[in-house]
């Protein structure tokens, strides 16, 4: 089974606005919510793919519990902690001439809902999958990423981590089977810009000495690299279309390689596989979809 954690999931309330005016009155032509936060999105790309999972973390108050129905309706199993201190983030997306994002800050995490979260990834058994992604709430350590991994190491699991700073460099001792950086994380690592496939993968070959097992750089309008465990490097430009949607792509592109490894076992695969996903998702309004990753799929092998 594939197990998705997201520790502070949101509400995305996204709306389009024509010629958004700070300071006046806007009214909105489009409204969408959906439930958000990056190992969701990872969640809801996967089950378009056709792969089930179970989403993990913590959700509080209304709005966390407004997170789980909207999951529910897409038909998204779900196992989160609701906790009782704060509410679960609401994460306001205005597109218009300009894209603003205002985010929210989420609930207070407790000890007690940590060990509570230890619990239930505990029941994870071999050959289990457990993506941990997205940023730690400032009411938990630093180190949880890797806290879970120590916790959870031994016991045969494959785990991806798509997060950044401290949160992804703390996890390398516990050899990930895929991080997931972008250029811009990757090179924040070794304080330098990141401009081309050739530099990303060459800090991406660092990152595999470090431990991890496989590496994907995406890497916007520029395509995505891989240092994959079998030696290769991969590396490709991104599909043409025009970028509608900036929220999710990283995320879909994690769901595609698995998709893809799965399916094949061929990381040549999983990595066309996670590019298409990621800018079908960037080329949409929504998350990518089967159909869509499948006809960009077709334009990158001609």
């Amino acid at each position: 089974m594939i197990y998705t954690v997201t520790l502070n999931p949101s509400l995305d309330y996204i709306v389009s606005t024509d010629h958004f005016r700070p300071g006046g009155i806007n009214r909105t032509t489009k409204e969408i919510l959906n439930p958000g936060g990056k190992g969701i999105n990872v969640s809801l790309v996967l089950k378009n793919l056709g792969y089930e999972s179970i989403a993990l973390g913590f959700t509080a108050g209304f709005t966390g519990k407004e997170i789980v129905r909207l999951l529910e309706d897409r038909g998204i199993n779900s196992s989160f902690i609701h906790v009782r201190k704060g509410l679960s983030r609401i994460n306001v997306k205005v597109r218009s001439d300009e894209e603003t994002e205002i985010n929210g800050m989420g609930p207070v995490i407790s000890h007690e809902d940590i060990l509570e979260l230890y619990r239930r990834l505990d029941r994870l058994s071999d050959g289990d999958i457990l993506v941990l992604a997205g940023t730690v709430p400032a009411s938990m350590p630093k180190t949880a990423y890797g806290d879970i991994m120590e916790r959870l190491s031994g016991k045969g699991l494959r785990i991806i981590v798509d997060a950044s700073g401290t949160s992804l460099t703390d996890v390398f001792g516990y050899h990930p089977f895929l991080v997931k950086p972008n250029s811009y994380e990757l090179g924040e690592i070794y304080g330098v810009t990141i401009r081309t496939r050739e530099e990303a993968a060459s800090y991406a070959r660092r990152l595999q000495k470090a431990g991890a097992a496989n590496v994907l750089v995406s890497m916007a309008g520029e395509g995505a690299v891989l240092a994959a465990e079998d030696g290769r490097i991969l590396q490709a430009e991104a599909p043409k279309g025009r970028v509608r949607n900036s929220v999710g792509a990283g995320d879909s592109m994690v769901a595609g390689f698995l998709a893809g490894y799965l399916a094949s076992g061929d990381y040549e695969k999983a990595f066309r596989m996670g590019l298409c996903a990621g800018s079908a998702s960037a080329f949409s309004e929504g998350l990518a979809t089967r159909e869509e990753m499948e006809k960009l799929l077709e334009t990158i092998e001609r």
